[in-house]
């Protein structure tokens, strides 16, 4: 054996049994009998013994169990697991574990092996194409665990009365998102809001991705059972509202100057008949080339920030290499995002930063780390990113991401619970809650604050009292220029890039003349902004007063996997000017500021 045995009795006959740290098994109580057969057990299988079989069954009922291992210790977990009498039976190296039939009575001590992650009794063994969610480390049910989302399930808050705005890529009505009253629509600012069976609709496929993690839930999810449901797939926030403001086409495509006509909208419309944004998730960044202090996207997230919506923004995931954290991350006031690969695991102590999050420059920093490294949510089939990393797909329903947008939709998610239990609470003091009450993370070699070291943890929150909290900056003017908003990577037409002064329709952008506009909360006149009427998807004039906003509206579009077809997108006409899904190409939002790292 490769752990040493000590048996000590006390005064009731009872015996302690221990193997030591190479096997890492804690002390654990046992019968004077089930010590003699372990040790007995222990020998025969050391020597191969053809009887060690039959001493299986001295140690009682078998248990079948998932048992996943700390990365690099499957072999030791196996070992120590064969020499207590357990059978390894199938390896599942995608979670660094195995299945195995142990004995019943070792299973507490299985657990607390140091090398072991998690033991849990296995009601059947996963077969190849099917997918548990109780297997991977990375599901959305192990992140909600992790973070401890769990603690303000049980005590009564799920996100229920707040809604999380999110400017994204739209989302598909895929189970989880597709329940009466679980999306609202703003506007389609996209490329594709002009033709009808696109409108609102996720093609990328990272939109409803990030909706999935801070708010799906499942159809057949009972409230007051969510903390014990392991069937049902559930975000953070299961009962909050979604309000989507589609901004990027099937291929991430989108300019600056739609992204701050969307949070200006998400600003004026935050609180009109019905609504209640107090979130706004942006998962997404540019390489400004100018200080926040003057930077338009910057300055359209503070204002959301400071007319009380919890503006939560990705770092980036440009890893080691960025010259600091992402616009508008960039703005001190926003709460600013980086990735941790958090294992699966609700110790701290075996977390990591990942190494695609974006780091800061010592100044501006990540104010909090969440789980963002391979993390499974809700999967639109047929969409760019399904088609283009194959190797994401985990079953007809679920696809894996790891990115800072990750991670920021998990603190959206978060946020939701937090205005949930103190509906009054500011920005400023729902950010400061969340750093105070956040777990301490070891820095990695040489890097430590530019990378964060604040991971969330809400068990401490939801019993934590509101703090007095202001936060105190420079804040931004907006008087920057667009052209340095977008950085250096441009959308083209007919190969001519849109750059300088211009909006998306060629309209010239005064940023004086908007950042007035944009602090008396009146950039959006009816259907008009920057001068432009977004025409076309039934958005414009007064459609979005009164009793509007009620329950989900696919615009009576029949959503399948078959839509997403590359040649329904051309020919779109926006006020008398042809821009095709192909004809304006380019990166802005694609791959490392809009997905991740890497999708597979």
């Amino acid at each position: 054996m490769n752990g040493a045995l000590r048996l000590s009795l006390d005064g009731r006959g009872a015996g302690a049994l221990v193997i030591s740290r190479s096997c890492g098994v804690s002390w654990r109580r046992f019968t004077v009998r089930q010590v003699v057969s372990i040790v007995l057990l222990a020998f025969l299988v050391a020597t191969g013994t053809v009887v060690a079989r039959t001493a299986v069954a001295s140690l009682g009922p078998q248990q079948k169990v998932i048992i996943r291992a700390v990365p690099g210790h499957e072999h030791a977990v196996e070992r120590a697991v064969s020499s207590l009498g357990g059978r390894v039976e199938m390896e599942l190296p995608l979670i660094h574990g195995f299945s195995a039939t142990i004995p019943e009575m070792t299973l507490e001590a299985i657990a607390h092996d140091k090398a072991v992650l998690a033991a849990s009794p296995n009601g059947r063994i996963s077969l190849s194409g099917s997918y548990d969610p109780s297997t991977d480390l990375y599901s959305m049910q192990n992140v909600a665990r992790s973070v401890r989302a769990t603690r303000f399930w049980d005590a009564g808050y799920t996100g229920a009365g707040v809604d999380i705005a999110l400017i994204d890529s739209g989302i598909a009505p895929v189970q989880g998102l597709s329940a009466p009253g679980k999306i609202i629509h703003g506007p389609d600012l996209s490329f594709e809001s002009q033709a009808p069976n696109l409108r609102y609709l996720d093609t990328y496929g990272h939109g409803t991705h990030m909706a999935g993690i801070m708010a799906a839930r499942d159809d057949a999810a009972q409230p007051g059972t969510y903390s014990s449901d392991t069937r049902d797939f559930l975000g953070i926030a299961p009962d909050a509202r979604i309000v989507s403001i589609k901004v990027a086409d099937s291929h991430g495509n989108a300019d600056v100057s739609q992204v701050i006509a969307a949070i200006d909208w998400v600003v004026q419309h935050a609180h009109d008949h019905g609504l209640n944004i107090k979130v706004l998730n942006l998962s997404f960044g540019t390489a400004s080339g100018q200080s926040y202090l003057l930077d338009p996207l910057a300055f359209a997230a503070e204002v959301a920030w400071h007319r009380g919506i919890a503006v939560v923004a990705a770092v980036g995931n440009s890893g080691r290499n960025a010259q600091g954290l992402a616009d508008p991350a960039e703005d001190p006031y926003l709460l600013a995002v980086g990735a941790a690969d958090h294992h699966g695991s609700m110790q701290y102590s075996q977390w990591d930063v990942a190494d695609f999050s974006q780091i800061g420059d010592g100044l501006r920093n990540p104010d909090l780390l969440a789980p963002g490294a391979h993390l499974q949510s809700l999967r639109v089939p047929g969409s760019y990113l399904d088609q283009k990393h194959p190797g994401g797909v985990i079953s007809d329903r679920f696809f894996r991401g790891s990115g800072s947008s990750q991670a920021t939709a998990v603190v959206s998610g978060a946020l939701a619970l937090v205005f949930q239990e103190h509906p009054s609470i500011t920005p400023d003091q729902a950010k400061t809650l969340l750093k105070t009450e956040a777990n301490g993370l070891r820095p990695s070699s040489g890097f430590g604050p530019q990378q964060g070291q604040r991971a969330l943890r809400l068990d401490t929150v939801v019993t934590a009292p509101v703090p007095i909290a202001k936060q105190v900056h420079l804040q931004s003017t907006g008087l920057g220029t667009l052209e340095g908003s977008r950085g250096p990577v441009h959308l083209e037409k007919d190969g001519v890039p849109l750059q300088g002064e211009q909006d998306i329709f060629g309209a010239h952008f005064d940023a004086a003349a908007m950042a007035g506009l944009e602090a008396a909360g009146n950039s959006w006149s009816g259907g008009t902004w920057n001068g432009n009427e977004w025409s076309g998807n039934e958005w414009s004039g007064n459609e979005w007063s009164g009793n509007e906003w009620s329950g989900v509206s696919w615009s009576g579009n029949e959503w399948s996997g078959n839509e997403w077809s590359g040649n329904e997108w051309s020919g779109v006409s926006w006020s008398g000017n042809e821009w095709s899904g192909n004809e304006w190409s380019g990166n802005e939002w694609s791959s490392g500021a809009w997905s991740s790292a890497s999708w597979s």
